[in-house]
């Protein structure tokens, strides 16, 4: 597998300003991440593969894409993801709602 190691590195320089760590740290964390986001992407595909067909993402997923989850929505499914930016491969359950579920975020 090829990894891009330009966003490799610039996670790791991002990390290393962000927290008071040595850089070595955020390189190890920053190829941990990029070796989680293969073992996360097959999770959520096996999750999803239950019959849905929507768009689907994380309800702050759908925050930085503009969208906001409505308020009572439950998820459609949900995944074990491996969170590798903490640097021990800890894991986290990510739920994932569908495009049906959200509205454009109001604007003032």
């Amino acid at each position: 597998m090829k990894y891009n190691l330009r966003a490799i590195m610039l996670r790791a320089w991002k990390n290393y300003r962000k927290m008071q760590i040595s850089f070595a740290e955020c390189l190890h964390r920053a190829w941990l991440s990029a070796k989680a986001e293969e073992v996360n992407s097959k999770r959520i595909e096996n999750a999803k593969a239950a019959g849905i067909s929507e768009e689907t993402n994380t309800w702050s997923g759908w925050k930085q894409l503009g969208y906001e989850v409505i308020h009572g929505s439950r998820a459609l499914f949900g995944a074990e993801l491996i969170w590798g930016s903490k640097g021990d491969g800890a894991v986290y359950k990510a739920r994932f709602f569908g495009r049906s579920q959200v509205q454009e975020i109001a604007t003032v």
